[in-house]
């Protein structure tokens, strides 16, 4: 039995995302919606991306024409480092809006820690 399909991963991420923000100012909580879709969707995308760097390495051999050929960073590991980067911004802007002394900040740093640190760090 494999992995559960990328959507259905993506919405346990935003489910326990959800969580997190239940409790959140209604303003504050509309602009933190699209933040934590998009965190939810990279966390999942993140993983695939390592898992294929994993299996495949992180270069990969390339062919320009009859004579010109080499060796390049993978296409996955381009995306991861852009992706992983964007990523950790929109975790730090989702963090922002949190207030410091309020329960939320915990849990959004103990769901970094235990679902998306488990993956990519």
């Amino acid at each position: 039995m494999g992995k559960p399909k990328a959507e259905t991963r993506i919405k346990r991420e935003r489910e326990k995302l959800a969580e997190v923000f239940a409790k959140m100012d209604e303003n504050k909580r509309k602009t933190a919606e699209k933040l934590m879709d998009n965190a939810a969707f990279m966390a999942v995308t993140l993983e695939d991306l390592r898992d294929s760097i994993n299996e495949n390495g992180c270069v990969s051999e390339y062919q320009n024409g009859e004579n010109q050929f080499g060796t390049k960073k993978s296409p996955e590991v381009e995306v991861y480092n852009t992706m992983i980067k964007n990523y950790t911004t929109v975790i730090k802007t989702l963090c922002d809006l949190l207030p410091e002394s309020n329960g939320e900040m915990n849990a959004l740093t103990e769901w970094q820690r235990t679902t998306a640190g488990r993956r990519i760090g």
